[in-house]
């Protein structure tokens, strides 16, 4: 990724353009660019092919991008998403099993990868551990991007890792959920019922104002495009949000838990 982002900014600089003007030209933000020519983020098909067009169609970019996104410590069924959520304006997210990657803390993801079957060796372990931590800079480094997460209560109670990393782990999740682009609902056990018991889901929508969704489950994810499939999930999660507690009420709830441990 350092290699393509210096290729990258080579070109931009061969064609006389500060970041500023060429994140206009390829209608991405000042921020992403710096980020995709300092390695940190890995480049989606559409602003490649938008950076071609403005550095001259030299087909340098097209050919790097494959090696780029072979992303180590990312599952090969979601990096095709990773690719998506590192320019999505728009990030919707709700979980039933764990905490989802972008808001864990190192210990909490350390515990969940060591007790995986088949076993990780530490070298495994590590290499996934990067990867989402370079994929947790998105809640700092896009601040114009909506982020909305429906976490269930029972995520907390079962103390993975134990109770020091839960109290860590709560802490960090309030900490995020401060964050002017974050938005976390807690959906309490109270309730009996609602619009999410089918599984886990993600959305996301594009610059391009496209909308997708994910699904994952034990050893895949389901890439979903179909404006009808779509409808569906995006009607479900708008419902889990009247369902679920309010941003200040689950703060409450969040921090009488944290008081508990």
């Amino acid at each position: 990724m350092r290699t393509f982002g210096a290729v990258h900014q080579a070109l931009r600089e061969h064609a006389g353009l500060s970041r500023e003007e060429y994140a206009d030209l390829v209608r991405f933000s000042k921020h992403t660019v710096a980020s995709v020519e300092l390695g940190r983020r890995m480049p989606d098909t559409v602003y490649v092919d938008r950076a071609e067009e403005v550095t001259g169609n030299t087909g340098a970019l097209r050919k790097a991008l494959p090696t780029v996104v072979r992303q180590p410590g990312l599952a090969a069924w979601f990096r095709k998403w990773a690719r998506l959520e590192a320019t999505a304006i728009t990030l919707y997210t709700y979980e039933c099993r764990l905490i989802p990657g972008l808001l864990q803390t190192e210990a909490y993801g350390r515990a969940l990868f060591e007790g995986q079957l088949p076993p990780l060796d530490d070298a495994q372990i590590e290499e996934r551990w990067t990867a989402r931590a370079e994929r947790q800079r998105l809640l700092r480094e896009r601040p114009n991007t909506a982020f909305s997460f429906i976490l269930e209560e029972h995520l907390f109670l079962r103390r993975t890792g134990g109770v020091d990393v839960t109290r860590e782990l709560i802490d960090h999740v309030l900490e995020i959920g401060q964050l002017r682009n974050v938005e976390i609902q807690i959906m309490p056990l109270a309730h009996g019922t609602h619009a999410g018991l089918a599984g886990p889901m993600q959305l996301l929508e594009t610059p391009e104002n496209q909308w997708f969704a994910y699904n994952e489950g034990q050893r895949g994810g389901l890439f979903v495009g179909g404006p009808k499939e779509i409808s569906v999930l995006q009607r479900r999660y708008a419902r889990m949000r009247s369902q679920a507690l309010t941003l200040e009420d689950s703060v409450s709830l969040l921090e009488r838990m944290r008081g508990a441990l």
